[in-house]
């Protein structure tokens, strides 16, 4: 039986498009012997070990989007007459200008864009043995120019709230693959999870080469162990009040009708809805998920439906626990994972703001 359609967006909305036969990332990693040392079968798998462990120390995501970031320079330069190695601060400042004030039809880039691709060009050039002196006057000063003309603040995402999550979970059926998106959302909200945390949960530890984290259910909840953006953490989720809006409950329904015991926890489906595959849940389907059930719950029923697509995405699930978390803010920001009180007020939507008056505290 087919596998359920897991369309695929398209990953890259740069100006060129990375051709086929552009491989200068994947062949030029840095890792390799000095020049005077001669190759040997040991020291030659030690070399492709060292590659290994190179390539985790950053998420595959973020590799592919250094990769294109690469490749999208490479090929300016060469529409430009003018290679991209080895780095000259000039030709980046006027890389970094075409790309704020483009003298095409092509929409410009924001300054927080242009700033990304641009670490990840120090990146690209650091792998290749070169260092990107981001303070020389070409480039920091074109980017401070373009910050202070183009910068906007951040447009955050809608947070899903506890009456938004529960209307959506009620959109869903009860077969296979709902048991499973229902699972999703509740976790995924409880914990305050990221898309890429959901998925790449596994049942054990070690279960999988690819693995995210894992999980433990036990009487009082479950324990998530995770292998996030800021390192090692764990995640307790408790148990709801009822089992219709209980996280750990929709887990343990999903993991005893698709029969896993092994492997990761969120995969796909036959077609038919029938029984759960081995392949792994894409995050793009969680993305796709809240996206549906937004429409198919009448949030933000106010607005056109594409504005209502614009402002819900998977970070709406961290915002929403960490605007109807009713605790102290130090509880949410060691659930989410954040260095900062700070970090964690950025997800806080809604929140008293005025709870400390500094004005009256001061004698005004």
């Amino acid at each position: 039986m087919a596998a359920e359609d897991e369309t695929l967006t398209p990953s890259h909305s740069g100006r060129f498009p990375a051709a086929d036969n552009d491989k200068d990332h994947a062949k030029d990693d840095g890792i390799a012997l000095p020049a005077h040392v001669a190759g040997s079968g040991t020291l030659d798998r030690l070399v492709d070990t060292a590659r290994d462990y190179a390539r985790a120390a950053a998420s595959e995501n973020t590799l592919k989007a250094y990769a294109r970031d690469w490749a999208h320079f490479s090929r300016w330069c060469r529409l430009k007459g003018t290679e991209p190695l080895p780095p000259a601060p000039q030709m980046i400042g006027l890389y970094l200008a075409d790309m704020a004030a483009p003298r095409t039809k092509i929409a410009p880039l924001s300054a927080s864009t242009i700033e990304r691709r641009l670490s990840g060009l120090g990146w690209n050039y650091a792998q290749r043995g070169f260092t990107l002196d981001r303070k020389d006057r070409h480039i920091a000063t074109v980017l401070a120019g373009i910050k202070r003309k183009h910068a906007r603040p951040p447009v955050q995402k809608e947070a899903i709230l506890r009456e938004d999550i529960l209307a959506m979970v009620a959109t869903l059926p009860f077969d296979l693959r709902g048991l499973r998106d229902r699972a999703i959302l509740l976790l995924g909200y409880a914990g305050g999870l990221r898309r890429s945390e959901i998925v790449s949960l596994d049942m054990h530890k070690d279960d999988t080469p690819d693995s995210g984290g894992w999980i433990q259910i036990m009487e009082q909840g479950a324990l998530l162990t995770l292998n996030a953006k800021t390192g090692w953490r764990e995640v307790e989720i408790g148990r709801g009040s009822s089992d219709r809006t209980c996280p750990v409950h929709a887990l343990e329904q999903w993991l005893h009708f698709a029969r896993i015991d092994f492997g990761p926890v969120f995969t796909r489906t036959a077609r038919d809805g029938t029984r759960a595959l081995e392949a792994r849940l894409s995050d793009k389907h969680i993305a796709r998920l809240i996206k549906r059930c937004v429409l198919a719950a009448g949030i933000r029923a106010d607005l056109p439906e594409k504005d209502r697509l614009t402002l819900f995405s998977g970070h709406s699930l961290r915002a929403g626990l960490a605007s109807s978390a009713e605790v102290d803010e130090r509880h949410v920001q060691k659930h989410l994972g954040h260095a900062s009180v700070e970090m964690t007020r950025r997800y806080q939507r809604r929140r008293d703001r005025f709870r400390v008056n500094l004005t009256k505290a001061a004698g005004l």
